[in-house]
């Protein structure tokens, strides 16, 4: 049976989804509790491989085992065995080709900046603070160059395997930045991201409304391919994995826009 879970996970204490030698990732407590429930330890296909200290209210990883556990009650046998910072939400059979990578179709990110001189407690882990004032319209027209297919070189880390082979090219459908009393939110929707691409878009729009960047200078800024040129790397605790949508067809049954399936 192959088995679609989404979570949801705090990333402050992991180094990202992957399992690596540096140190504890969402992976390893994932599959921990499932050996734990299931008896197995099988490989698991997670939809994107976050960055340490990135969160998830949404993230999807399938993996493939027997089992006779109603998929209604799998996900609280596995919070039994899973840290308080990681919650299984839901599990469903899917076709047996599911994969949750190259399945998803589109990927929402949301990047938090509490924009006041003080932080406070309660949200610290989840926001990058950011003392000057944001001019958010200024902020909005920069992210509207980002919409559509581009060549996002110049939005992308060194290191990146995508950059190496020279896969850069993607498309976002949404980029807007919206405030909500002393929060700014810059919400990014895409069919795929590059390493720490969201993060230095976020860092770009910053500059934006902060008067230092002119909005219209994002298209040049895309269109020279040069990392150098676009803004810092925002912190990775004010990035959220939202939501990984799936098209009825990759899940066997239909979908809505929450990725419940009805």
């Amino acid at each position: 049976m192959n088995i679609l879970v989404r979570l949801a996970f705090d990333g402050t204490d992991f180094c990202g989804f992957q399992v690596q030698k540096n140190g504890a990732s969402v992976a390893e407590a994932i599959q921990n509790a499932i050996e734990a429930v299931l008896g197995s330890r099988p490989d698991i296909k997670g939809c994107s491989r976050t960055d340490a200290g990135v969160h998830a209210r949404d993230f999807a990883l399938n993996f493939h085992a027997d089992t006779a556990i109603p998929m209604a009650k799998l996900p609280l046998a596995l919070n039994q065995n899973l840290p308080e910072s990681i919650r299984a939400l839901s599990a469903q059979a899917v076709p047996e080709a599911f994969h949750a990578r190259y399945a998803a179709h589109a990927k929402t990110y949301c990047y938090r900046i509490r924009n006041t001189a003080i932080d406070l407690p309660f949200d610290a882990r989840y926001t990058v603070r950011v003392p000057q004032a944001l001019d958010v319209e200024a902020m909005n027209a920069a992210a509207a160059y980002c919409v559509g297919t581009h060549d996002f070189l110049a939005f992308c880390a060194a290191g990146s395997a995508a950059a190496a082979h020279g896969d850069t090219v993607r498309t976002v459908t949404a980029c807007r930045a919206m405030r909500a009393g002393d929060i700014v939110t810059i919400t990014v929707t895409a069919d795929g991201y590059l390493y720490n691409m969201v993060r230095i878009l976020a860092g770009t729009l910053v500059q934006a409304g902060l008067g230092r960047l002119a909005p219209e200078e994002v298209l040049a800024i895309l269109k020279s391919r040069d990392r150098r040129r676009a803004g810092p790397t925002m912190p990775a605790k004010g990035l959220t994995l939202e939501h990984v949508a799936y098209g009825a067809d990759a899940l066997g049954q239909a979908e809505d826009e929450r990725g419940k399936t009805v």
